[in-house]
């Protein structure tokens, strides 16, 4: 039935609470745990000055939120593969999704990172529970 999961993370602690859930699902339908970072161009957009530097730390702080999800689906003795885009998060969520021919998308509420918080950009999750062509497991914080 899952053959393929899909972990996004930003690197916040909910990405843990949204694994014990995503990683069960996978190891029970022995599938392959899809890690995703979008590295949000909003963000940059809007250092200005700063464009170049702040993407490249984001694209920094995405290799290890991935390599985290990887590590522990790879803990787990499942297939982990990962990727890091750039643009807006429930976008590139939903395309990866489509893309990779994923059939179940496990994302956590309030896994926003400070600098989401702080732009007050709305709910991902909600954004793509709206527009997934899959199912949406929401992990509650």
């Amino acid at each position: 039935m899952y053959d393929s999961v899909l972990i996004p993370t930003d690197g916040s602690e909910m990405v843990d609470t949204t694994l014990e859930h995503g990683l069960r699902i996978a190891c029970d339908h022995d599938a392959t745990v899809h890690a995703l970072y979008v590295v949000d161009s909003r963000v940059a957009r809007a250092a200005e000055d700063a464009r170049e530097s702040v993407e490249e730390s984001l694209r920094t702080e995405g290799e290890g939120a991935v390599e985290h999800v990887r590590t522990r689906a790879e803990e787990a003795g499942l297939e982990a593969v990962g990727e890091i885009r750039t643009g807006t998060p429930q976008k590139e969520i939903v395309e990866y999704a489509e893309e990779a021919g994923i059939d179940l998308i496990a994302i956590g509420t309030h896994g926003k990172s400070p600098r989401e918080k702080l732009l007050s950009m709305g709910s991902v999750t909600e954004r793509v529970v709206d527009n997934a062509p899959v199912p949406v497991l929401v992990v509650r914080d």
